[in-house]
């Protein structure tokens, strides 16, 4: 069985403290048409230099009925500049507009089946899972990215199609497991296509 969620799967659910104060469900986001799940950080520097475009995704796709939430997942033994209160810190000083949460127990990081950070999941308004992978093929360098797989998956989706590409392997930075060495995956975690 493979680590990562297989396309078409429902959404795995979640109960999960946000930076905003509040404890956030999947049950949070039923009315949207679109849900975007992406595993993020605070450090990873594919996450902090893809921030900019994931913000003009989400000013462009949020009015559309996509909603967004981003999940930190990292254990902060190693990694304190990921914990609850660096968080919370981030999210107010960067302006970020989503849902941000934190896994500590790393239940549904593994329940979704992170690879790296970011990680992105799209799923449909029944919750299934319609794209998984990466923003673009250059999470740090908006200027060299040359496509735009997130993007476009919205697009067929919000349109009624399906994504010409619906899987793609995410590129960034390990998540950070608790009580493994930096760089390790699941021995079932493997690349996705």
């Amino acid at each position: 069985m493979a680590f990562t969620l297989a396309l078409g799967s429902k959404a795995p659910d979640f109960k999960l403290p946000g930076v905003d104060g509040k404890t956030h469900s999947l049950a949070d986001f039923k009315d949207a048409k679109l849900l975007v799940v992406v595993f993020s950080c605070n450090h990873c520097p594919f996450v902090t230099g893809s921030e900019a475009r994931l913000k003009a995704l989400y000013k462009n796709y949020q009015p559309r009925g996509v909603a967004w939430v981003a999940i930190n997942a990292n254990e902060t033994v190693n990694h304190p500049t990921d914990s609850f209160e660096d968080m919370k810190r981030r999210a107010r000083d960067d302006k970020l507009p989503w849902a941000y949460l934190r896994d500590d127990s790393q239940t549904t990081a593994r329940a979704y089946g992170v690879l790296r950070t970011p990680h992105f999941y799209v799923f449909d308004a029944e919750r299934k899972l319609r794209y998984t992978g990466r923003m673009d093929d250059n999470p740090r360098e908006a200027d060299k990215a040359t496509t735009h797989e997130l993007a476009d998956a919205l697009d067929a989706l919000l349109a009624g199609r399906q994504p010409a590409v619906p899987l793609t392997n995410p590129i960034g930075c390990n998540v950070k497991w608790l009580n493994q060495e930096e760089h390790w995956m699941p021995p079932e975690a493997c690349d996705l296509v």
